[in-house]
């Protein structure tokens, strides 16, 4: 299968903003083997900001915009620096694909991206994808920014006609309330409607380093159904569910892809 594997701040990163090595090296572990199965994998990473917070010591995330740019590009380096000497440790090949709004918006731009992945996957190298986030502000009055990975990482499956897409949360999957306020919440396994009481399900925060919530999910997953790819939402402190993920096994909230239905 073509998977985009999307991670979030909360999954790469301690609450510092540093590094949490050990879930990032479990998460290469998991797709490296994924990808040794014969699956084409594509990770959507976020982090940048977090991590350059963290490596410029500052005392939380920026409030003020150069900050923010400033943050995104030395936690950019950080995070291509680790997934390379990682992924290479298991004999894989990264690439950095840094995209703005304009960058999937316009035709051609779109389609220069789409070829650039395809040939990339086609040389077996695995396509890491984040905003660029150093650059892409809407502060010149143009839309320039996705503004999150999660809509990022369903366009990034859109473009590639992915089979599945999968977002690694700091949370199981969708509930039928906050789990972290309601004992009562139930996890809802499988959706197959976005419907208007299922939106009304969505938070709309995140968490402190990040920028994602449930409701941003909810809109990955429209697009992602919209195009026949399948969505799971799951947490991402267990990368090995990823296994079951991909074998079709009933982890976190599934929902399916449209032309799935019968």
């Amino acid at each position: 299968m073509k998977i985009v594997v999307k991670v979030g701040t909360s999954t790469l990163a301690h609450a510092t903003g540093r590094l949490n090595i050990r879930r990032v090296e479990a998460l290469v572990k998991v797709l490296s083997d994924l990808k040794n199965q014969g699956h084409e994998l594509i990770l959507v990473s976020s982090g940048a900001i977090g991590m350059g917070v963290g490596k410029l010591n500052l005392p939380g995330r920026p409030a003020d915009m150069p900050t923010k740019q400033a943050a995104a590009a030395v936690g950019q380096c950080e995070l291509m620096y680790t997934y390379d000497k990682l992924f290479g440790a298991y004999n894989h090949t990264v690439a950095q694909l840094l995209l703005t709004a304009e960058d999937v918006s316009f035709p051609q731009r779109r389609q220069n991206f789409v070829n650039a992945m395809e040939r990339l996957l086609q040389l077996n190298a695995l396509p890491i994808v984040n905003e660029n986030d150093a650059v892409a502000t809407d502060e010149v009055g143009v839309s320039t920014t996705i503004g999150e990975n999660d809509t990022l990482s369903a366009i990034v499956a859109q473009c590639v006609g992915a089979d599945l897409l999968v977002l690694l949360s700091d949370i199981d999957g969708l509930y039928t309330a906050d789990p972290r306020r309601d004992d009562h919440a139930a996890l809802i396994p499988e959706v197959r409607e976005i419907t208007p009481e299922l939106k009304g399900l969505a938070g709309a925060a995140g968490s402190a380093l990040g920028t994602g919530g449930m409701a941003t999910k909810l809109r990955a997953a429209e697009l992602a159904m919209a195009c026949g790819c399948d969505m799971v939402i799951t947490n991402g402190q267990r990368p090995e569910l990823l296994y079951d993920i991909a074998a079709g096994g009933p982890v976190g909230t599934r929902f399916v892809g449209r032309g799935k239905n019968q």
